[in-house]
């Protein structure tokens, strides 16, 4: 299969590419620059997703699926910049790469873009299924248009997922690359009270989902989620029993407030999300609990 790929050099595109590549598909990559680092037979095409520019219609020619993970990294200090940042590279990203997408002749049969479980806003104990109405928060107003502008691509009798991911766990990128460091010296801890909800994945699974939405007539909204969350006191136990540390210092909001910014209200959100999409498409998680996880993960 022909595929066309954004987002390939980030901490979930570059594990995905080389799943890809694996698996026989011949890959063109969309880049903010034409130097990015790609195996060797990777066609390289420049694309600024923050600007308002359209993709080349060349990178999309005879392709016969697109993967879109391209956007400003959310995980930073939310400033007024950099807030317009992630909101446009997402929105206006994908609204130019449907737009480039229209004027072909011949279309790709799918296009499978990122999204994030923020759709949802912070909703406490409530269980999130793709079905879920959108939340509120500053997530949710990036993810909602984002997925319009994603939905349109259906208009043009395209197959469309969108996939909601959760909190990717892997110590080489994400989420817990940041922990380890506190928590192997033993001075980890729960975020607040801890009662919040944690909807989590290991990347193995992430990326194997979207391989599985690529390969299977899946569209709409998929939740990139293991099946069981977990709060975060929860969360905290597991990884300080894995790790065999202790995990003592709980994590108040407001000097996490003072050191992140309106980012950290993100670490406090409450997201109970379930996969049903995904295991009513058959998708086999490898890594479905957290202990099994952790473990994989960071005992060797």
């Amino acid at each position: 299969m022909k595929i066309t790929m954004t987002g390939a050099s980030g901490f979930i595109g570059g594990r995905l590419l080389e799943v890809l590549l694996q698996d026989g598909h011949s890959i063109s990559v969309l880049s903010r620059s034409t130097a990015a680092n790609v195996p060797a037979g990777v066609k390289v095409w420049e694309w600024n997703d923050s600007t308002n520019s359209l993709p080349p219609e060349e990178s999309l020619r005879g392709a016969n699926a697109v993967m879109h993970l391209a956007g400003e990294p959310v995980a930073q200090r939310w400033t007024a910049e950099s807030k317009r940042r992630i909101r446009e590279s997402r929105e206006a990203g994908t609204r130019n790469l449907v737009a480039t997408l229209s004027n072909l002749a011949r279309r790709p049969e799918a296009l499978i873009c990122a999204s994030a479980i923020g759709y949802y806003g912070s909703r406490g104990d409530e269980t999130l299924t793709e079905s879920s109405a959108p939340g509120t928060g500053f997530l949710a107003e990036v993810c909602v248009p984002w997925e319009k502008e994603a939905q349109a691509a259906e208009s043009l009798g395209m197959r469309v997922v969108r996939m909601r991911t959760g909190v990717v766990l892997d110590p080489k990128g994400g989420a817990l690359q940041r922990m380890l460091p506190i928590f192997r010296v033993g001075l980890g801890g729960r975020l607040g009270d801890g009662k919040q909800w944690m909807a989590w994945i290991h990347r193995e699974d992430l990326v194997g989902l979207y391989h599985h939405a690529l390969k299977n007539s899946m569209n709409g909204a998929v939740n990139g989620v293991a099946p069981h969350p977990v709060t975060n006191a929860e969360f905290t136990r597991v990884l300080a029993v894995t790790l065999r540390r202790p995990a003592l210092f709980p994590a108040p909001k407001l000097a996490l407030r003072l050191l992140l910014g309106e980012m950290a209200d993100m670490l406090f959100d409450s997201q109970r999300v379930i996969p049903q999409a995904a295991q009513t498409a058959g998708y086999q998680y490898q890594f479905p609990h957290l202990d099994q996880t952790l473990t994989a993960l960071l005992r060797h």
